[in-house]
Formats: C-alpha cells, sequence, structure tokens
C-alpha cells in the first residue's frame, strides 16, 4: 500500500486514518489547538508521526485514541523553552490522551510526538515535546 510521503496540515480537528496519515509527518498548525483521533490500533505497526508546527496559544493540541479499550505506553521526554531541565514522562497503563496547552504540558513549536500501532489495544509511544514554566504530566485517561 503506497503511502504519503509529503507532511499533511491540519488546521482543525480530524480523526486520521492509515490511507492518508499512516507513516508520513501531520503537521499540528492550530494556535487555537486542535483534536486528533487515532484509528482504532489493529496491531498493523502502522506510525503516526505528529510535528507541532504552530504553537499551541489557547485551548489544547490533544491526540486521543478511538476508543475505550486502546491505550497508549511510552515515554515522552518534556523539555522546558531555553534549556531549562526537563523531565522523561511515562504513561500510566490507563493513559489513553495525550493534552499539550501550550505551556506545562508541552505543544511548543518543535514538539514532536511518534505513536506506532504494535498490537491489537496498544499504541507505543515516544516523543519529545517542549513547554515552559514548570513541566507537567501531558497523559490522562479521557475516551
Amino acid at each position: 500500500m503506497p503511502y504519503p510521503i509529503q507532511p499533511i496540515d491540519l488546521t482543525a480537528s480530524a480523526t486520521v486514518n492509515r490511507n492518508t496519515h499512516a507513516h508520513t509527518v501531520v503537521n499540528l498548525k492550530a494556535a487555537a489547538g486542535l483534536t486528533v483521533t487515532l484509528p482504532a490500533s489493529t496491531g498493523k505497526g502502522d506510525k503516526y508521526m505528529f510535528f507541532v508546527a504552530t504553537t499551541v496559544t489557547s485551548n489544547s493540541d490533544i491526540i486521543k485514541v478511538a476508543n475505550s479499550t486502546d491505550v497508549i505506553q511510552g515515554t515522552l521526554d518534556v523539555a522546558a523553552v531555553g534549556g531549562v531541565a526537563g523531565v522523561t514522562a511515562g504513561t500510566a497503563a490507563t493513559s489513553d490522551t495525550i493534552t499539550m496547552n501550550g505551556t506545562t504540558t508541552g505543544g511548543i513549536l518543535g514538539s514532536y510526538i511518534e505513536l506506532t500501532d504494535v498490537t491489537l489495544g496498544f499504541w507505543q509511544l515516544q516523543g519529545n515535546i517542549i513547554a515552559s514554566g514548570t513541566v507537567a504530566t501531558p497523559f490522562s485517561a479521557t475516551v
């Protein structure tokens, strides 16, 4: 199955899908934030890469799973602007949502998240996000 090579810009909330968004970079370009919903995990190995191309200045950039059985597992390096010490944030067993609020939980230009559909019910997470102020975990269970 051929996949797009060119990055795709998102300026509004969307549900991503295998044919359009897998194996390419999805640029998040909404200063007012947006919500990205992943497809249900099936274990096909699809990789979804998200780059914050516009800093969130109101609301949040949110990436969440499609259903109440899928979870996100892994870590994100959360660093503060200007090289101030950050943290490595790990998910909880029930994490299904990543929220970048443009300050303490990331969402500043240059933040990058990669999610891989590793097996039924599980998304593997890695990435680096840029925050400001006292960094906080971007993970929650909201789905």
